[in-house]
This record gives C-alpha cells, structure tokens and sequence, in this order.
C-alpha cells in the first residue's frame, strides 16, 4: 500500500509582523489530491475559520485543474476571501465559479411545501412561454405588414410547399381515421336508437356530431402529432446544425422564411382537411347506417342538409383556422426554443406535441361555449 503523503506538502502557515498567511503549495489537482482530500479539506476549514483575516496565497500552487480550485471555494464556504493572492490563471477559474448559481437545497423548505415549490416552477415556465408566445406573434404580425407592402418578398414557394406537406400528405391518414370514426359512431349511435324506434335520427346525430366537433378535432390532433412534430423536429435540427446562426449571418428572417409560411400554410390547409375529414366520416356513417339500419344512402344524403344548418360547417371550418395556426405558432415556438443538444431536441418535440393538442382541445371548448347558440334548432 502507499503511504498518504504528509499534508504539509500542500499548505504552509507563516506568520509575519502579525499577519498570518497560508502559502499553498504543491499540486492541487485530482490525481494528487484523492488520497487526501477529507484531513485536507478539514485542516484548511479549520485555518479559515479560526482566523478570517488569513492571507490567501496561490501563487506557490504548481498546478491546479478544477477539481482543485473546487476544492478550494467549498473550504472557503462559497465566498472569496477577503485578502487572497492569485495567479492571472488562476483568478480566471475562480470568477467562473463566482458566476454560477447556487444550487438551493429544496429540503431546507420542508417536505410540506414542495407541492408550493412545484406550482412556482410551473408559473414560471408557463410565464416566460407566454411572453415568447407573445413576443412572437408581434414579430410575425410586422412581418406581415412588411410583406403587404413588399408583395414580391412573399414567400409562396414557402407557404405552397407547407400547404402540400401538412395538408396534401395527409390526405390518406386523416381519410382513414375520419372513416372508421363515422362508422364506430353510427354503428354505436345505431343500436341505442333502435331501443326508442328512432332509427332516422341517426342523420341528425350522426351529421352535427361529425361535422360540427368531431371532424375539427379529429383533424387538428391528427395534424398537431404529424405536422406539428414534424416542425418543431425540423426547426431543431436547424439549430443544432447551426444553419439558424447561417441564415442570421446572411441577414436572412427566421420568422419571415421559417416560421411565417409554416403558419399560414397550416391555416390554409386545415380547414381543407376539416372538410375531407368530415366528408370520409360521414361516408363511413352512411355505409354502417345502410348495412345496420338499412337506411340508404339516397335518404342519408337528402335529409343531411335539412337535419344540419350550414352554419355548423362554417363553425367547423373556422375552428379548423384557428387550430391550425395555433399548431403552428406552438410548433415554431418550441422548435425555436430547443438548444444545440440532441436531449433537448427529442423533449421539445414531445413538448410541443402535448401543448398543441392540450391547445387545440381549450379552443374546442371555446368555440362550444361561445357559439352554444349557432345551428342548433
């Protein structure tokens, strides 16, 4: 076994005309330090406890990496001492560690408050998202007005190619969806309404369902977890490959290129989707109510617009408006937000996705509350 090394190969204690000065000396660095850093630690808290006008002196240390001068700021108890000498190196490594934060000790608050810590922490984050969120759409409302004077800046290349990536391609699964949804509730819809014999109700229930709430809302969360992801992802790896910093450097806008034709395609797309949507669900509607009820389709489709005010597919379509923007806006905002790490990359995208179909549900909810009174008889 080695024998532990005499510690004072790492401190001298001089006193001169009355002023005590402790001169380290040796190396202060990880692999000199590990087989004696506890009696260290306690020899030198002890020096500067006793006397707090000890003169510090560095200058003698060899080396020093940061384990060392971590070392050294918690013997000293997180604080500068008053009279200390230090190489240029040396007080380049302490005031880093003056800048950082101090970690706070969440138990000194007590187990009975960190439910009241937790809700504070959430303020917070909720707080400082709502500015950006703010911040943003200000930015994107001078964009428009610049454009609406520069017309030959707008970028159609843009909006088109978003158009067709969140609206075009996703023709197939909101289709799909749409259909089985249509024909999961009129098959449901179907059986309960024998039970009283009103078999042909199964149009005005089957039509306002779809057509006023379920077509919208199938739409935006289908478009939130395929689009919404798919540009937050888009606008981080931007940032992690640094080609954010690019476009900065060549004086070119995120919000007038990136950020802007996304949202306005996705508001352009999503009413488009709102109504295909619609239209598969009430298909699959009309096949399980011919097969179950043996309602045909020549019925279904000449009391539909009897049975539902085409107030409710403007209220659909305008729902699908605001959705889609709002899934935008949230997609950029998180994509801008995440850092140059691929960590933060995978949470943000997961983040965005779980805010955009939280939002999307709160502005159904809105839309039902204030227009409780619109195309129903």
């Amino acid at each position: 076994m080695h024998a532990r090394p005499p510690l004072s190969q790492w401190y001298e204690l001089i006193s001169s005309h009355g002023v005590m000065r402790l001169v380290l000396t040796g190396d202060y660095t990880l692999v000199a330090l590990k087989n004696v850093l506890a009696e260290l630690a306690n020899e030198l808290t002890q020096h500067a406890s006793n006397d707090s006008e000890v003169e510090w002196d560095l200058t003698n240390i060899q080396q020093i990496d940061s384990v060392g001068i971590s070392f050294l700021w918690r013997v000293w108890k997180s604080q500068r001492p008053t009279k200390i000498k230090l190489r240029p190196e040396q007080e380049q490594m302490l005031s880093r560690l003056e800048r950082l934060k101090p970690m706070v000790d969440e138990k000194k608050f007590g187990d009975a408050l960190w439910f009241v810590v937790g809700i504070g922490n959430v303020a917070i984050q909720f707080w400082q998202h709502g500015t950006d969120l703010v911040a943003l759409m200000g930015r994107l409302f001078l964009d428009v007005l610049y454009l609406l004077r520069h017309p030959l800046s707008i970028p159609w290349r843009e909006i088109s190619a978003n158009i067709y990536h969140a609206g075009a391609q996703a023709l197939g699964i909101t289709a799909l969806v749409g259909f089985l949804i249509g024909v999961v509730i009129s098959y449901l819809s179907s059986k309960q309404l024998q039970l009283f014999g009103a078999d042909i109700f199964i149009v005005n229930l089957l039509g306002i369902s779809v057509i006023r709430e379920l077509g919208p809302m199938l739409a935006a969360i289908l478009v939130a977890g395929r689009s919404g992801s798919a540009m937050t992802a888009q606008l981080g790896v931007m940032r992690v490959t640094q080609e954010l910093d690019a476009l900065s450097v060549m004086g070119i806008s995120h919000s007038q290129r990136l950020i802007l034709p996304k949202i306005l395609g996705l508001g352009i797309a999503m009413p488009l989707l709102v109504a295909w949507t619609s239209m598969m669900a009430l298909i699959g509607g009309i096949v399980a109510a011919e097969l179950q009820l043996g309602l045909s389709y020549q019925y279904f489709l000449s009391v539909l617009p009897e049975s539902v005010p085409i107030a409710n597919l403007w209220l659909g379509l305008g729902k699908g408006v605001v959705c889609g923007m709002a899934i935008g806006l949230i997609a950029c905002h998180f994509g801008l937000k995440i850092k140059p790490n691929t960590e933060s990359l995978g949470i943000g995208t997961t983040t965005s996705v779980v805010t955009a179909i939280t939002v999307v549900i709160i502005i159904d909810a809105i839309f039902a509350v204030m227009f409780s009174h619109v195309g129903i008889r």
